[in-house]
């Protein structure tokens, strides 16, 4: 009887032992599994820091130019010698020559053909245009000295900007030591200035790195979001309130929700070869034009508003659409009035998602030509134009050192209008949601 007894206890106490190795076995499992998941959050979180991090060290100096103040006389015998004073002759005289004088009158000398190239070769091809236009708007200066800040050359900027390493041998660098002790004897006169580059976003394209902009690029994502919108929003809110109040329950109504379904993990690649093959070939749609990339993206963005907009009429409770048909309104008075309302804050999320997508997007307007360069500023739907997206990859690929922070403020930007977008949504869903309770 007593070794039973014992028999007994001690196989409870075993069994205990053996529970308690499993409940902490579990428990040291389930720690584990949180230090896992928390290492995992935390290295997406420094991976991003790292990526956000590297786009804004590179792009932030994109944001600042450096020029030089230099007094150009306006020669009246090298810009209009006749006294007209017309449009041709402003336009086409030589003021890169005025320049390149009154740079060269700050190193006075005697200087060979090839130091006087790589002297010019400080200043951009864009100084002339600005004292262009300078005399376009006031012919009246001709005859006179102005001072002028007129932008440096992509390498001399860089330079500036402590990206030129002066201990490489000269043949490893693109700016010349005669032309750093150049840039040297200007600085040290007080004539490099430092200023917030606005032609950044006030100009078109260029080859050249210290004139190119996105101004185009922003116009042209404006303009084709602007018809992404106007086709996508009505279609899609039109298509998910009939799927979801007025369609009957049958075949083809499941297949066509199949399809919509289908449709939203559909490569974007694939929307630009319908563009290609049916806007552009068979229709005759202007190519580059954001009226064409409009479509093209609406196309592509139609089936997350409509998912969206179907979810967000689910959402609305059924006893507000059958409070309105108890009180006589008709089925369509009972949608319209009230659940769609109720529905909007989650329509408009979905649909502004959508066009930030759409605004993300390459691949689809690369195969409709919006890959072009585009240096002219698009002012309507039909105009050859570029994106955001496609700028940052046409620089992306460009050889001059000077576009890699160019594509890197591109690429801020983008983030910018983004964030602005999903900023947007937030706060016109809780604005809704705030009116309709």
């Amino acid at each position: 009887m007593t070794d039973s007894t014992s028999e007994g206890k001690s196989r409870r106490v075993l069994l205990a032992d053996q529970s308690d190795a499993r409940l902490r076995a579990r428990y040291r499992a389930e720690r584990i599994f949180r230090a896992c998941g928390l290492l995992a959050v935390g290295f997406a979180l420094f991976a991003l820091m790292v990526l956000v991090g590297t786009i804004f060290a590179e792009g932030i100096p994109a944001f600042w130019q450096h020029d030089v103040a230099l007094e150009v006389t306006l020669d009246e015998s090298v810009i209009d010698a006749s006294g007209e004073r017309s449009a041709e002759a402003l336009v086409t005289a030589d003021y890169s020559r005025l320049v390149r004088n009154a740079l060269e009158a700050h190193f006075p000398g005697t200087m060979t053909r090839s130091e006087r190239r790589s002297l010019h070769g400080l200043l951009s091809v864009g100084a002339g245009y600005d004292v262009q236009d300078f005399v376009r708007a006031n012919p009246n200066a001709i005859g006179t000295t102005r001072i002028f800040s007129l932008p440096l050359s992509d390498e001399a900027d860089l330079y500036f900007k402590g990206k030129v390493d002066r201990d490489l041998a000269e043949g490893d660098r693109k700016i010349k030591d005669r032309q750093l002790e150049w840039l040297d004897a200007l600085d040290a006169q007080g004539r490099i200035e430092r200023h917030w580059n606005s032609r950044f976003f006030t100009s078109g394209d260029s080859r050249e790195p210290e004139l190119a902009g996105i101004q185009g690029a922003i116009r042209g994502s404006l303009l084709t979001l602007l018809v992404t919108l106007i086709v996508s929003f009505p279609i899609g809110v039109a298509t998910a309130l009939y799927l979801e109040e007025f369609a009957p329950r049958n075949r083809w109504a499941d297949l066509i929700e199949v399809n919509i379904n289908n449709l939203a993990a559909v490569p974007s690649i694939v929307f630009g070869l319908l563009g290609l093959a049916v806007f552009l070939n068979v229709f005759g749609m202007p190519r580059s034009a954001p009226i064409v990339g409009g479509v093209v993206l609406a196309l592509m963005t139609l089936p997350t508003i409509i998912i969206a907009s179907r979810a967000a009429l689910q959402a609305v409770p059924p006893s507000i659409r059958e409070a309105a048909l108890g009180i006589g309104a008709s089925p369509s008075q009972a949608v319209f009035h009230h659940k769609l309302p109720q529905a909007l804050p989650g329509i408009l999320t979905g649909t502004i998602i959508g066009m930030a997508r759409a605004l993300g997007e390459t691949a689809p307007l690369l195969m409709i030509g919006m890959v072009a360069f585009i240096v002219d500023l698009p002012t309507s739907l039909s105009d050859p134009s570029t994106v955001l997206p496609v700028q940052v990859y046409l620089w992306s690929d460009a050889p001059e050192r000077a576009f890699a922070e160019k594509t890197a403020a591109a690429i801020i930007v983008l983030l910018a209008f983004l964030i602005t977008m999903n900023s947007a949504a937030v706060f016109l869903r809780r604005r809704f949601e705030t009116r309709n309770q």
